[in-house]
């Protein structure tokens, strides 16, 4: 049944068809059980898993029957490619990918998450864009690699990444955009996610202030990233990819105020996804009705 013309066109709620996941780094230092808990307490989508040196996080099993029983779906997996992370499943930069590639697809993950290769990892480096390309044609899980940021001794700007921090002119095929990164790289989150277009498939929300080289992760809303303005943006051009919480509430002084932090983060999240859509329009007779989608 349409609505009838009353003066004004009511707006719809268009919601995109996204998850919003939890990072399992989000509840550290509680471990990876701890994240399906407050997932499923809260109501997320799902939970992306940071492989790190918890031992729960390396688990196949364990993460299969964690999700089983919290029925929270894992929705991607964050490849161990951290400083902290060097030795966890091995050493072999490529061994990792090939293990974490492997763990998504036995858990219906759809997303492996990899930074762009260490300076000093020099043969890893060279062969990166292509190896990932040739990787990625063997498996529908997605490989989207994250912008990570330089960093800054007295003034001047050291790469500590190969090919670049910087993900957007190099050939990938799907990329991850963390707004905790953009916000120490001082770059455009909005311009980026612009010139991403269609190869944007992945979010790592956060805030950040940016005014030195710590990577704050902070609440959404808490920083100076565009935060809400890309969400809404996303919102307008149906994004379908993931949108994952990954904040920082190491701080927090109880499980209480980790909880209350991760619930604003969905909140917030949940808020600037529903958009206003303006499809609407008024027939020559009077009624409200909805234009075709574009």
């Amino acid at each position: 049944m349409t609505p009838q013309h009353n003066g004004a066109v009511p707006p719809a709620i268009r919601v995109p068809d996204a998850p919003i996941t939890l990072s399992t780094a989000s509840v550290y230092p509680e471990k990876v059980p701890a994240a399906f808990e407050i997932a499923a307490l809260l109501g997320y989508d799902g939970v992306e898993v940071m492989v790190s040196t918890d031992a729960s996080s390396q688990d196949l099993s364990v993460l299969r029957r964690l999700s089983d029983y919290h029925q929270v779906p894992i929705k991607s997996i964050h490849a161990p490619c951290l400083l902290l992370t060097q030795r966890v499943w091995g050493r072999d930069p490529w061994g990792k990918l090939v293990r974490s590639k492997e763990v998504a697809e036995e858990l219906g993950a759809e997303v492996v998450v990899v930074h762009p290769p260490f300076r000093w990892q020099r043969e890893y480096a060279r062969e990166f864009v292509e190896g990932l390309a040739r990787m990625q044609d063997e498996t529908d899980v997605r490989f989207c690699v994250e912008n990570m940021f330089p960093l800054k001794a007295r003034g001047a700007e050291a790469g500590m990444y190969l090919p670049d921090w910087n993900p957007v002119d190099q050939d990938f095929p799907f990329v991850t955009l963390d707004l905790s990164h953009t916000a120490v790289s001082k770059s455009d989150a909005l311009e980026m996610a612009d010139r991403l277009g269609d190869r944007l498939r992945h979010i790592h929300l956060a805030d950040g202030v940016g005014i030195t080289n710590k990577d704050e992760h902070l609440v959404p809303g808490r920083g100076n990233q565009p935060c809400g303005p890309l969400l809404e943006r996303l919102a307008e051009r149906a994004f379908r990819g993931h949108i994952v919480l990954e904040v920082n509430t190491r701080r927090s002084d109880s499980r209480e105020d980790r909880v209350e932090a991760l619930a604003e983060s969905l909140a917030f999240a949940r808020l600037h996804l529903a958009a206003a859509d303006r499809t609407w329009e008024v027939t020559a007779g009077g009624e409200v009705s909805r234009k075709a989608a574009p």
